[in-house]
């Protein structure tokens, strides 16, 4: 006698109890979209991390090459300074706009192409080089040399001014990309300390932008292209690094780094 056919498995219920229909799969649910709210979190905590607070909310030392690190290696410092320095040596010595326009376009090519071939992330050098391409298209299409540092006026006064801003109305934007970046959101704001520090840290910052403008903006309407571009890199990085140093040791003092948990014995 041959034995009977074995009777087939009963379909799997799914997560709410349920079987599928004859036909169906039982695929797992769709993962719910991102929250709003998760969303701005994570962007604020990449800009901290982009901004380098990233290193004093972990407690590393300050260092020469923390803080190098923080501003994009030797690399990033290069791409930052270079077709700005090429421009005003090149414009300075031959006076031809067209020459002087084209060789920063060039180095930020290089740039993106040196990137591509060390396999590396290309974000920075097109950041840099979409900057070059229109501060140098509005100069051509002007004819003045010295508009080819006007997109920086506009981006240091939209800076400054958000800052600003968001320190008056006591939301100031250092503490809520601090926060977010240190995981207790926008915690910091019931907190005297913190938010003191936080919303001086933001007025700093914004005092950064607003110098620049004030500095740099009677050069620019006077047409002095030579003191104007000098100015420009002496308060690019050599301000913006020991304010990021000043902005690490204060966020330190209201984030102390947490002491290692001990080993079980």
């Amino acid at each position: 006698m041959t034995d009977s056919p074995a009777a087939p498995d009963a379909p799997e219920e799914n997560e709410n109890g349920a079987r599928p229909r004859s036909g169906q799969p039982n695929t797992p649910p769709a993962p719910a979209p991102a929250a709003p709210g998760a969303a701005f979190a994570d962007g604020m905590a990449a800009a901290a991390r982009r901004a380098g607070f990233a290193s004093a909310a972990e407690g590393e030392p300050i260092s020469g090459q923390t803080l190098l690190a923080s501003m994009g290696g030797i690399r990033g410092l290069v791409e930052a300074v270079l077709p700005g320095l090429v421009f005003l040596v090149i414009y300075t010595l031959t006076r031809d706009l067209v020459l002087s326009l084209i060789a920063p376009v060039a180095v930020g090519l290089v740039f993106v192409a040196f990137r591509l071939a060390a396999k590396q992330t290309l974000s920075q050098a097109i950041g840099g080089l979409v900057g070059i391409g229109i501060s140098a298209v509005l100069a051509l299409f002007t004819g003045k040399a010295e508009d080819f540092y006007l997109p920086g006026f506009w981006t240091n006064g939209v800076y400054g001014f958000v800052l600003l801003v968001s320190a008056l109305i006591g939301w100031p934007l250092i503490g809520l990309a601090v926060g977010f970046l240190m995981g207790e959101g926008i915690a910091w704001r019931t907190n005297p300390s913190k938010r003191r520090v936080l919303t001086i840290l933001t007025l700093c910052w914004a005092g950064l932008f607003a110098a620049r403008l004030i500095v740099q903006l009677p050069l620019y309407y006077s047409g002095n292209v030579e003191a104007l571009g000098a100015m420009k890199l002496l308060m690019g990085l050599p301000l913006y690094a020991p304010l990021l140093v000043v902005s690490w040791l204060m966020v330190r003092s209201i984030y102390p780094k947490q002491s290692e948990p001990s080993e079980p014995e």
